[in-house]
């Protein structure tokens, strides 16, 4: 079976898509052999029928209906195919039960939204499709040699890989995919914090295709400012210099940093490294001293209580005495 396809217009719209082997495309319409089956349709907007009506070799020129090509439409006669609610309308057309033989040749095919022949179109809405009938002749279709399954073998490092094959999940790595028809598949290799590896992986017949990906880590870095400038910065208790400095090939993920200067309270905090991305840290010491004169201050306080503490107790001690 075929159908015909055009662009969408207003009024008549003919429209559709090759369905059955044998026919082709050309720029003029389609080809089709004597016998076929041609489907037809569309959209008809403001009639609630639509009119076809076919010209070609050895036909009246202004037309004869589609199911019987005895039927002229000069005469008033015309194929008539309802338009439903959805203004959509639908015909196939049997090339070889139309009231006779046609010949083989170059057909139009004309679809009007008002009883009206090929002579009267200046009156009506229509669209048209060029339509080529050939003779069948004799054809002999090879049959396809059956081949054996392939097998797909996947691993990676790391493990725990997820797998895509042809856009389906197939699990996680290591992985062994059977009965796989030959041909090429896609394979995608993907993790969480990791680069995703995509690769073409050709399956021959009754073979193993082995597949073994190595996944390279996400990175990120930190760009890092302290205020005052020159403290030692350590990442992950590893040293990293003096600030201020940048932090590259971090892999992505949480991390500490910790910062210290002499002078200064030591600082730890956790920081975030994004894939492909340099972050800032801005950071402010503490200087030690202001923490020194608090606890200075309560020393002291301390000591002048435990002066009166003390004074208290010896007066009280000699009073019981005397």
């Amino acid at each position: 079976m075929k159908t015909i396809q055009t662009a969408r217009y207003a009024g008549i719209i003919l429209f559709g898509c090759l369905l059955l082997a044998g026919g082709a495309v050309t720029a003029a319409g389609i080809q089709v052999y004597m016998g076929d089956i041609v489907t037809l349709q569309g959209f008809s907007y403001g009639s609630p029928t639509v009119y076809l009506f076919l010209t070609g070799p050895n036909l009246p020129v202004n037309g004869v209906a589609l199911d019987n090509i005895n039927a002229r439409a000069d005469e008033g006669h015309f194929t008539e195919v309802d338009v439903d609610s959805n203004d959509h309308w639908i015909y196939h057309w049997a090339t070889n039960s139309v009231g006779g033989r046609l010949d083989a040749g170059a057909y139009t095919i004309w679809v009007v939204d008002s009883p009206t022949d090929r002579s009267h179109l200046d009156v009506a809405s229509y669209r048209t499709i060029s339509v080529g009938l050939e003779t069948p002749g004799i054809t002999i279709a090879p049959q396809p040699i059956p081949r054996a399954p392939g097998i797909m073998v996947l691993s990676s490092s790391p493990n725990e890989i997820s797998v895509v094959v042809n856009n389906a999940y197939k699990g996680k790595t290591p992985l062994t995919l059977g009965g796989l028809t030959p041909g090429i598949y896609n394979v995608t290799f993907s993790q969480f914090g990791y680069y995703p590896f995509s690769t073409p992986v050709k399956v021959e017949p009754g073979s193993v295709s082995d597949v073994v990906a190595s996944l390279e880590q996400q990175t990120g870095g930190l760009l890092i400012n302290t205020s005052p400038a020159g403290a030692r910065v350590m990442i992950d208790g590893v040293d990293a210099s003096i600030s201020p400095l940048t932090i590259t090939n971090l892999t992505t993920g949480n991390h500490t940093l910790n910062v210290s200067a002499a002078g200064y309270t030591s600082q730890d905090l956790p920081v975030h490294v994004i894939a492909n991305t340099t972050s800032a840290v801005d950071l402010v010491l503490v200087p030690v001293s202001s923490n020194s004169e608090l606890w200075g201050a309560v020393l002291g306080l301390a000591i002048i209580l435990a002066g009166v503490i003390g004074v208290l107790l010896i007066v009280k001690y000699r009073s019981r005495n005397q």
